[in-house]
């Protein structure tokens, strides 16, 4: 028996489409914060900072930047494990180093 897939195509209103993309802003601003974070960590004391330690801080960065709370807090932690298996994948020698996520004109 083969596999079955199927494809879905979304068409978001004009207020949808302003949500994505703060959502999607949002969440690259927390990878490339944490990624900055944990690289600057780890160069001055040779630390490491995982998932548990970026959750707790998460709380106070969104104290820090309001416009975060804007975004359901499912993506930013999805995003946070998204960098966590970066790294992963990275020092079991399966991918290279986690790279920063810069604004695409295709998500736009």
């Amino acid at each position: 028996m083969g596999n079955k897939a199927y494809k879905f195509r979304l068409y978001p209103n004009k207020e949808q489409s302003a949500f994505l993309a703060k959502c999607f802003g949002c969440s690259r601003f927390v990878y490339n914060y944490f990624l900055r974070l944990t690289t600057d960590i780890y160069a001055e004391s040779k630390k490491s900072l995982r998932y548990k330690e970026w959750t707790k801080l998460l709380t106070d960065l969104k104290l820090e930047f309001e416009w975060l709370k804007e975004v359901n807090s499912q993506s930013l932690q999805q995003t946070l494990k998204n960098l966590e298996s970066a790294f992963t994948r990275f020092f079991k020698k399966l991918g290279g180093f986690p790279n920063f996520k810069k604004k695409s004109a295709a998500a736009l």
